[in-house]
């Protein structure tokens, strides 16, 4: 008799059809359905980086998998968990002294590159001699008005390292996780170059304002051979991998956000001149033949030129 799916594939791919800002609540049902796979789930699902303070020392710190222990996390900062348990897992002291050297320099790259958020580097020993870590960064941009958009900046970044005399082969895989909210409060009275009478709310429903949200996740892969002289040389290797990574990938993401932005604006001026957002986005989903879709986008063009001029 044929066994039948891995129940951690099927929850997986689940997991990639869901809406990306749901994750922490649809990895919270999975495990409520399955609790057996809990621990394959939560280790192979990205998810939103917390915040959390070091009671020992104050200091903010970033909670993930990788410093799990059962419902514990560890702060780097302190090399405690919170809660409290008595046999966390820990790096060695050799790895943990570097690990205090590792969250120094992440903390001066975060403050150059990202201007203000919260990092956090993560060391455990690999059982064929090497090591591996985890560099977290997050940036949060918090919104001071209802009508100012809102987002984070999630980087996880897991490496492997595996000396070969005076080289060491890293294994960088890279994960972005972005999110950005953005609201369109539109006034009919206001912005319509029609000079169309005013409406109520109730009347302009769900035309008075718009949400738009925009989220997901990239992941890259680079392997790479480096010198090492001392043991801190890992540090300014893996820095200089991770550096390059995330601008290869910020600039991915510009590009994305770019186009992304200018079918915003086509469909929020669409919105505003001719209230047909509502048929816009229905024609964007439509299942009829590419031609049909293509003549449509077209006039939708014209339509907006038109408007510009």
């Amino acid at each position: 008799m044929a066994e039948g799916p891995d129940p951690v594939d099927s929850m997986l791919d689940l997991m990639r059809r869901l809406p990306p800002t749901n994750v922490e609540q649809n990895v919270n049902a999975l495990i409520q359905i399955c609790p057996d796979y809990a621990d394959d789930l939560l280790g192979s699902v990205d998810q939103p980086l917390k915040v959390k303070t070091d009671r020992a020392t104050g200091k903010d710190y970033l909670a993930c998998d990788y410093n799990r222990d059962g419902d514990s996390y560890r702060s780097p900062w302190s090399n405690e968990y919170d809660p409290p348990i008595d046999d966390g897992t820990a790096p060695t002291p050799k790895l943990r002294k570097l690990e205090i050297a590792a969250n120094e320099a992440f903390d001066t790259y975060r403050e150059l590159y990202y201007e203000g958020g919260v990092s956090s580097v993560y060391l455990w020993d690999l059982e064929d001699g090497g090591f591996a870590g985890v560099v977290l960064l997050k940036k949060a941009m918090t919104p001071t008005s209802p009508d100012e958009p809102s987002g984070s900046w999630d980087s996880i970044h897991v490496f492997e390292t595996v000396e070969r005399g005076r080289q060491a082969h890293y294994k960088l895989t890279s994960t972005v996780m972005l999110e950005l909210v953005t609201k369109q409060n539109n006034k009919a009275d206001e912005t319509s170059v029609l000079h169309e009478p005013e409406k109520k709310a109730s009347e302009q429903g769900w035309k008075s304002s718009g949400e738009i949200t925009l989220s997901g996740s990239m992941t890259r892969q680079t392997e790479q051979d480096w010198p090492v002289h001392e043991p801190t040389s890992h540090i300014t290797n893996t820095g200089k991998m991770i550096e390059e990574m995330e601008m290869k990938m910020r600039n991915l993401l510009q590009e994305a956000r770019s186009f992304l932005s200018r079918d915003i604006q086509d469909l929020i001026i669409a919105q505003v001149y001719f209230g047909k957002t509502r048929d816009i986005v229905y024609d964007l989903r439509s299942m009829d033949d590419l031609d049909k879709a293509r003549r449509q986008r077209e006039l939708q063009k014209e339509l907006v030129g038109f408007i510009k001029r």
